[in-house]
């Protein structure tokens, strides 16, 4: 019976365990087509500011402009690179317009081109190089930020990214995202105290969130890990 019971223990805890990594491959796609609708949202909005406003900014817009359509496209390597055509990449628009809207947010671009590419490093590089303070499009950055830290092993400091992300958007949208991403590290981690209380947050302060709707799900999962 004993035997029995420590078999069962295994088998929960490594299923917890494949949950834990699929649900990082998963919602990497899922946090990054949310940071991509943000930011086009607030680029349209930059645009219509500034179009007229500032000569240097209205030919930073245009430049930036091709590189959308090539990211929208799935065509990362062009949009953070450049084409044979003209269009110069999100890189030379930063480093050519630095100091302008467009130049700024061409760095979060590169950085999601990089983290669709699957270079990590480089990744974290360019979205490091962002500045804002927008409710929305800064934690969503930070907390693609946290996810390249995952997927580069740098478990810890992805966890106090995510967390972060989640504290400075404060929101039903983008929080329980985070939240529920950290609390999976941590289950990997055997930080389960850790876990528990990342989603509990989620059940008690964004229950009206779509994750809230199968948290108690994770938080059963990690208080049986825990036995």
């Amino acid at each position: 019976m004993a035997e029995q019971k420590k078999n069962n223990e295994a088998l929960n805890m490594e299923e917890a365990l494949t949950q834990s990594e699929d649900f990082l491959i998963r919602n990497k796609k899922s946090i990054i087509s949310v940071i991509v609708a943000i930011v086009v949202i607030v680029v349209g909005v930059v645009m219509y500011k500034h179009l007229y406003a500032d000569p240097r900014e209205t030919k930073a817009q245009a430049a930036l402009f091709k590189g959308q359509e090539y990211f929208e496209a799935d065509e990362y390597e062009q949009a953070l690179n450049g084409d044979s055509i003209g269009y110069a990449g999100f890189l030379k628009v930063a480093d050519e317009f630095s100091g302008t809207d467009a130049g700024n947010l061409a760095n979060a671009y590169a950085g999601l081109c990089y983290a669709h590419l699957g270079k990590y490093e480089e990744a974290i590089k360019a979205l490091d190089s962002f500045s804002g303070s927008d409710q929305m499009v800064t934690p969503a950055l930070k907390g693609a930020m946290g996810n390249c830290y995952a997927q580069l092993g740098q478990l810890d400091k992805a966890v106090s990214l995510l967390q972060s992300a989640a504290n400075e958007a404060d929101n039903n949208t983008l929080s329980p995202i985070f939240l529920q991403q950290a609390g999976e590290i941590l289950v990997k981690q055997g930080k389960y105290d850790d876990a528990i209380k990342a989603y509990t947050t989620i059940k008690d302060k964004y229950f009206r969130s779509y994750q809230a709707m199968s948290i108690d799900k994770y938080i059963e999962q990690a208080k049986l890990l825990k036995k």
